[in-house]
Order: C-alpha cells, then sequence, then structure tokens
C-alpha cells in the first residue's frame, strides 16, 4: 500500500495485518500510530534520501530471496566392466572420458540417455587405492551409494550443486530455464 501524507494509525494496522513494515519518506507518524507501532512492535523506517530507501529496499529484497542451486558438472565415465564385492555391492570398473570423477560429488547413472537413478559416489579408486579425483582418460571405480543395477556402457556424471546468492536478475534468469 502507498499513500502521502504522515503514518496514521490506519498505516499500522493494515500493516500489522499484512505483516509489512512501514517506509516514511520525510514524513513521521502522529501519536496514536507511534504509540500503536511501538505497543505492537512495528518496524517503520524513517527516510529523507530517495536512493537510501531504494537501496535499503533492493538489500531487503534479496535477503529473502531462497539462494540458487547451480548445478556444475564435473565429469563423465562409461562403464567397461563391473565387479560384484561381497558386503559392499556392485562396483563399475569405468575410464573417465572428459571432465573429473570427484569422490563423494552426486552422480547420475544415464543408460540409454535417460536418467535411471541420481545418487551419491559412496567410493571411488584408482588401481586398489582410494582415489579423491580421477581425470579424463584414466581407469578407476566406481561405488554408487545405494544402486547396484548397473550394466556395461552406462553413464556417469559427477556433478556438483552450488549454493549460489540470489539476485532479482538470476532469480529472473532462474524462472526462465526452468
Amino acid at each position: 500500500h502507498a499513500s502521502t501524507g504522515g503514518v496514521t494509525i490506519n498505516d499500522v494496522n493494515l500493516a500489522l495485518a499484512s505483516e509489512a513494515i512501514i517506509i516514511a519518506f520525510n514524513v513521521r507518524p502522529d501519536t496514536k500510530a507511534l504509540a500503536e507501532a511501538e505497543k505492537v512492535k512495528l518496524d517503520i523506517r524513517y527516510y529523507n534520501i530517495i536512493y537510501k530507501c531504494l537501496e535499503e529496499m533492493e538489500l531487503a529484497k534479496t535477503a529473502l530471496l531462497a539462494p540458487i542451486e547451480v548445478e556444475k558438472l564435473n565429469g563423465r565415465a562409461e562403464i567397461r566392466q563391473l565387479f560384484s564385492v561381497s558386503r559392499i555391492g556392485t562396483i563399475a570398473g569405468c575410464i573417465v572420458r572428459d571432465g573429473k570423477i570427484i569422490r563423494n560429488s552426486m552422480v547420475r547413472v544415464i543408460r540409454d540417455g535417460i536418467v535411471i537413478y541420481t545418487g551419491k559416489i559412496k567410493s571411488l579408486k584408482r588401481f586398489k587405492d582410494d582415489a579423491r579425483e580421477v581425470a579424463s582418460g584414466n581407469e578407476c571405480g566406481i561405488g554408487i551409494e545405494g544402486f547396484n543395477d548397473l550394466k556395461l556402457e552406462d553413464v556417469l556424471e559427477s556433478f556438483s550443486i552450488e549454493q549460489k546468492e540470489a539476485t532479482r536478475a538470476n532469480q529472473a534468469e532462474n524462472r526462465t530455464e526452468l
């Protein structure tokens, strides 16, 4: 709601009902309005310079926006061989085709171009040794948490999800991508 003139008791009641704050630009509340605002602990913000008001409103709006999750593809590996290990499950013998596979990152299992599972990499080994990451062109063994239905030639995509601070520009960007 926007209006001209001083802040009145009606403005305080409207802000209280809509869980809002009052922005007062070069005006002050009357005595009744100020007393009621203090009683119900309603925030009244006073400004006399327009750009400071606009700047603070922009900051308040972006603080209310949830962070945006951005997916970053780390790399892809192709399953060349399968190993069944008791008490562990199926381990995929892979060759990293591009990028790198990172231990504890998220993984997508793709079969014939269709995503059949999304989960987390449980183990990553290079020659029987644990590895933090395996780069393109190298072979490795990958265990996937909670999933054993792997087949030869499945593609495993390693990816990470990063939190990015929301701004009005990237919120609009994100809406158009969906």
